[in-house]
């Protein structure tokens, strides 16, 4: 439903800026960010995930996206577990 989108996705903002709170002293390079944000995405939306991973990671192929819903998918396997 859509409130539990929502709520998937602000606690998935506010793991992400408690991370980087940890990073205060220092300076946080974008692709660190980038890999926050892929971390949290690939816990609550898989395709959301594949999407902004697509785009941050330059995907150039169809193969480069099959390998990553492959990925997932073997994840998902290794969790139910």
């Amino acid at each position: 439903s859509m409130m539990s989108l929502v709520s998937h996705g602000m606690a998935a903002v506010h793991a992400i800026m408690h991370r980087l709170m940890r990073h205060v002293d220092r300076e946080l390079q974008s692709r660190q960010l980038g890999i926050l944000v892929m971390d949290e995405l690939k816990k609550i939306d898989q395709v959301a995930y594949v999407r902004f991973a697509s785009v941050y990671r330059e995907f150039d192929s169809v193969e480069r996206f099959i390998e990553e819903i492959r990925s997932l998918a073997s994840l998902d396997k290794k969790e139910g577990d």
